[in-house]
């Protein structure tokens, strides 16, 4: 059985986080998407927060599991006993970020192989960051994140 781990702060999931985990959910035996911290940005909703969402907007997909961690990677790759790291990326300037950070991680751990999933092109201009920033200024975000995280997003933003 081949278990993946999908890392990501996912604050919040957007569509095209869930294309990517439905998509490494077909390819691999089991996938546990991982909540982590990212120090390089400001979180809108608590680990546990999008721990829920994600498990919320997931449940219908029996071998994705979810969890939140504090740790670096390569060191959650080890107490998961994962195969791979699953990484999605929108565009070249994403590629060229995720070659050095699956970079990174095989210098931590040298068991670590990622693995790229390219972004379905109806998404490659979303990111989270970008969703907060129209919601904030009064734009639809309709159809760019689950319904339920849409109603979450408008009345904590507001």
């Amino acid at each position: 059985m081949t278990k993946a781990l999908y890392v990501g702060s996912f604050d919040p999931i957007t569509n095209g986080h869930l294309d990517i985990i439905k998509r490494a959910a077909k390819i691999f035996d089991e996938l546990t998407v991982v909540v982590a911290i990212n120090t390089n940005k400001s979180a809108l909703f608590t680990p546990q927060e999008r721990v829920n969402l994600i498990t919320q907007v997931t449940r219908d997909l029996e071998n994705v599991a979810c969890k939140s961690v504090t740790g670096l990677t390569a060191e959650t790759f080890t107490q998961e006993k994962a195969d791979v790291l699953v990484r999605g990326v929108r565009n070249g300037e994403d590629l060229n970020f995720e070659i050095q950070v699956a970079g990174m991680n095989q210098y931590l751990n040298q068991e670590v192989e990622t693995v790229f999933i390219p972004a379905n092109s109806k998404w490659e201009f979303t990111s989270s960051s970008l969703i907060k920033e129209v919601v904030k200024m009064g734009g639809s975000i309709k159809g760019l994140v689950p319904e339920t995280v849409e109603v979450l997003l408008k009345s904590r933003l507001k």
